[in-house]
């Protein structure tokens, strides 16, 4: 049975859940650890581990872009909270 056209997404909107997904949710993920990287005491062991949970993390953060009913929506989000963990780690670097 095929899928009911009205859940599905326009091939622009897709595109802009791809690459979301895989560009901005990389950025994002890096940025979070990062920021925990400044904020725990153990800078080492967060980046040793960042190995594994980046991928985990980068992986949820894929899956959620597709949750968003907008492609810029989810870019937006994406970006303004990469801004914001970026600065962050700046500021307490």
């Amino acid at each position: 049975m095929p899928a009911n056209p009205k859940y599905l997404s326009l091939p622009g909107q897709r595109a802009l859940k791809i690459t979301a997904g895989l560009i901005g949710g990389y950025c994002l993920a890096i940025s979070i650890h990062l920021l925990l990287s400044a904020l725990l005491p153990y800078r080492k062991e967060v980046l040793l581990t960042g190995a594994y949970s980046i991928f985990i993390l980068w992986t949820g953060l894929m899956i959620v872009a597709f949750f968003a009913r907008s492609g810029w929506l989810i870019w937006a989000v994406y970006l303004v909270l990469t801004l914001v963990f970026t600065a962050a780690f700046y500021y307490f670097r």
